[in-house]
């Protein structure tokens, strides 16, 4: 069954365009963090960042960088926060949250690691 997204870029499900080229879309969230929040993604369904090809993954980032522009100017945002999570809808796409100032964006608090806990997993990673 096709994402939320999917239905948006073929055109079953309105949405508030932004910007968009032959491959992406842009697109404000229904739910805002802070107003002018802004997904952008592409136009072909691929539940997962790192999954997509090398050249759309670069594509994307050339559309994020594009639409970032838009935002920041429209909102007069300091800057832009960029967040991607992922596990809501299955189908990549970037957040762009224009901002003032940190308490702008909710940052959810820390965990701590122990020094060895740390090095353990500098090592595991080094060796993956």
């Amino acid at each position: 069954m096709a994402s939320i997204f999917a239905r948006i870029v073929a055109g079953e499900i309105p949405c508030h365009r932004v910007w968009e080229d032959e491959d992406h879309l842009a697109f404000l969230d229904l739910n805002p963090i802070q107003p002018g929040h802004t997904l952008v993604i592409p136009k072909v369904e691929v539940a997962y960042l790192f999954d997509l090809e090398a050249e759309a993954f670069a594509a994307l980032w050339g559309a994020v960088r594009a639409v970032e522009a838009k935002v920041r100017a429209a909102t007069a945002a300091k800057r832009v926060v960029v967040e991607v999570v992922g596990y809501e809808v299955p189908h990549v796409h970037v957040h762009l949250i224009p901002t003032r100032q940190l308490s702008d964006y909710p940052v959810p608090p820390r965990g701590k690691m122990a020094d060895e806990e740390l090095a353990a997993m500098a090592a595991g990673m080094r060796e993956a």
